[in-house]
Parts: C-alpha cells; sequence; structure tokens
C-alpha cells in the first residue's frame, strides 16, 4: 500500500471514530437504541471505520499493534447482520470502548510515529 492510501485510511478511521464519539456523547445505551436516525448514523460511520481498519496491511497493522485489527474485523462482519441483540450489543461495545480506544491509539502514533500519517508519495512513486 502507498503512504498516501495508508495515511488516507488512517484519517478515514480517524474521522469516522470522531464522528462517533460526538454523536454518541451524553447518550446512554438504551437513547442510542431507540434513536433511529442517531443509531443509523452511527452505524454507518461505525461501517466506514471498521471497512477502512480491513483495508490496511497486515505490515501497516504490525506498526500499530495496541490498535484491536481483529476487533474491528469481527464489527465489520457483525455490522452487517440484520438488527439483532447482538447488532445491538456490538454496536454498543464499538462506541463505548473500541472507537474510545481507536482514537486514544491512533494519537498516540500520531506522535510518535507521525511518518505513518503523512500524505507523501513513495519513493518508487513518480
Amino acid at each position: 500500500m502507498t503512504p498516501i492510501l495508508h495515511s488516507a485510511r488512517l484519517g478515514l478511521i480517524e474521522q469516522a471514530g470522531t464522528s462517533v464519539a460526538i454523536l454518541v456523547e451524553g447518550l446512554e445505551r438504551e437513547e442510542l437504541l431507540r434513536s433511529r436516525l442517531t443509531r443509523q448514523e452511527v452505524l454507518r460511520q461505525l461501517n466506514t471505520l471498521a471497512q477502512s481498519a480491513a483495508q490496511v496491511e497486515p505490515i501497516e497493522r504490525s506498526q500499530m499493534p495496541e490498535l484491536d485489527w481483529s476487533g474491528w474485523d469481527a464489527l465489520q462482519r457483525r455490522f452487517s447482520e440484520p438488527a439483532s441483540a447482538a447488532l445491538d450489543e456490538a454496536l454498543w461495545f464499538a462506541c463505548t470502548s473500541l472507537v474510545p480506544a481507536t482514537l486514544l491509539w491512533l494519537r498516540v502514533y500520531q506522535q510518535s510515529q507521525p511518518e505513518l500519517f503523512r500524505m507523501v508519495p513513495g519513493v518508487d512513486q513518480k
């Protein structure tokens, strides 16, 4: 994967995660699950995040081992399932646990490995 694509995917992950955090701020579980519009938008953002995470290559994943890549892979499959109690649980888990942890680790990596987030062409590109 080129550095530009990799940094763009990380940007999408961060942007979708931030959107979810804003949308669910101050909401209780039942409030989120009852709110058709908010729930739909949160699920859309979580799908964007999970799909973007799924496209991050193993070599790039290995540079950020604290991110729960396998958790996002599992949730991506769950988010495509029909409405159920399991989907509700996955949605709430993502909002309250996985998204905050992902955003936290992305900030840590932006400080410790800023080159992962730079949108610059690789040396093999012209």
